[in-house]
């Protein structure tokens, strides 16, 4: 009795060992994402959600992943570019398309550019409690990471 217990204990803790506790990124594609916080170096950037819509930009800064093609919107350009998937949630996106539309004035709490640089950096991907997080650095190198709610 004592050995079937521990055969079944030891099967059971291999198979939960086994499952894996990421997200399908399946879950992450096809959805619309609206960025809702960015952190550089773990520090909030000050990035403000509510002033970037009082300022006009109410769909600034989005992404969507479909089977092949990140895409999504700055302020106030469009851009997209491919991507791929490798272990362990990591991702890579290539140079992104942007389209060259001129803005009469730039957000305050985040600059197109820097969003561009971000996506282009991106290299890990997670889904917790409904938000899509996103790990990148900036061009000196600092870790940043990128929130996104659904809209």
């Amino acid at each position: 009795m004592k050995r079937t217990f521990m055969a079944f204990l030891l099967i059971a803790t291999c198979l939960i060992g086994c499952v894996s506790t990421s997200a399908n990124f399946e879950e992450v594609t096809g959805k619309d994402w609206l960025l809702t916080e960015v952190r550089v170096n773990g520090v909030n950037s000050g990035f403000n959600r509510s002033a970037l819509i009082n300022e006009g930009f109410r769909d600034a800064f989005t992404i969507n992943f479909d089977e092949q093609t990140v895409s999504g919107v700055g302020a106030p350009n469009r851009y997209s570019a491919p991507y791929s998937l490798k272990e362990n949630q990591t991702i890579s996106i290539m140079p992104a398309r942007q389209t060259l539309m001129a803005a009469l004035f730039e957000p305050t709490s985040l600059k197109e550019h820097d969003f561009f640089v971000y996506i282009g950096n991106i290299y890990k991907w997670k889904l917790a409690n409904n938000r899509l997080e996103l790990n990148s650095k900036t061009q000196d190198g600092r870790e940043v990471l990128l929130v996104f709610s659904q809209q």
